[in-house]
Formats: C-alpha cells, structure tokens, sequence
C-alpha cells in the first residue's frame, strides 16, 4: 500500500557528508515512525535512526545509534512525506546499504504495517 523510495547515496570521502531522502507515496492514512536503517556487507541490518510524531507536525521524538549519534540528524516532512538523514563525518565504517523503513496504522488501535525502500548505497572511502 505504501511505496518507498531513497535517494542520496553515492561515494564520499572520509570526513564528507551525504543526505538521503526517503519519499513515502501510496496509500498513506497514518504514518506514525519513520526510520533509516543500514545493512554491510556480512553484517545484519541494523537501525540507525528514527523519528516519530502526529500527522500535525514534523517534530517528533527522535533516536540513533550509538555510532552515528552527533554526526547524523534525521528529519521529516509530513507534508510531503519524505524522511531525510543527513551524515556528516562520515567514516569508512558508515558503508553500507541503507534502508528506509515505515510504519502506518490504517485504523485508530490498528496494526502497525511495515513498509521497507530497496535501499541506497553508501560508500565511504578512506
């Protein structure tokens, strides 16, 4: 019901900084988290940061991951339904796939559904 698509990724040095975008479209009635979330190369995905709140406002309560706390900030914009996660010092360790991710009620108390992009790379050179 809801589609996901990232942009943003690309290959930057070390200390170099990328922002990826991640726009909602579809059958959107609540969307109440949105998340960023990165997979490396033999390693499981992992959450990186996510950001809930109403369907009035674009603030809402945000977290990260212990790595990347300090130097990545997500935000949203509910008008448009996009998601952004702006990297700053990024480091080779920050190299990964990195996923968008959504969750929606369709009903008031309803099941929160799930909804996954296909990802956007993101290499970072020494």
């Amino acid at each position: 019901q809801v589609q996901l698509v990232e942009s943003g990724g690309g290959l930057v040095q070390a200390g170099g900084s990328l922002r990826l975008s991640c726009a909602a479209s579809g059958s959107i009635v609540r969307i109440i988290a949105m998340s960023w979330y990165r997979q490396a190369p033999g390693k499981q995905r992992e959450l990186v940061a996510a950001i809930t709140s109403t369907g009035s406002t674009n603030y809402g309560s945000t977290n990260y991951a212990d790595s990347v706390k300090g130097r990545f900030t997500i935000s949203r914009d509910n008008a448009k339904n996009t998601v952004y996660l702006q990297m700053n010092s990024l480091k080779p360790e920050d190299t990964a796939v990195y996923y968008c991710n959504t969750k929606q009620i369709y009903t008031p108390g309803g099941r929160p559904y799930d909804y996954w992009g296909q990802g956007t790379q993101v290499t970072v050179s020494s």
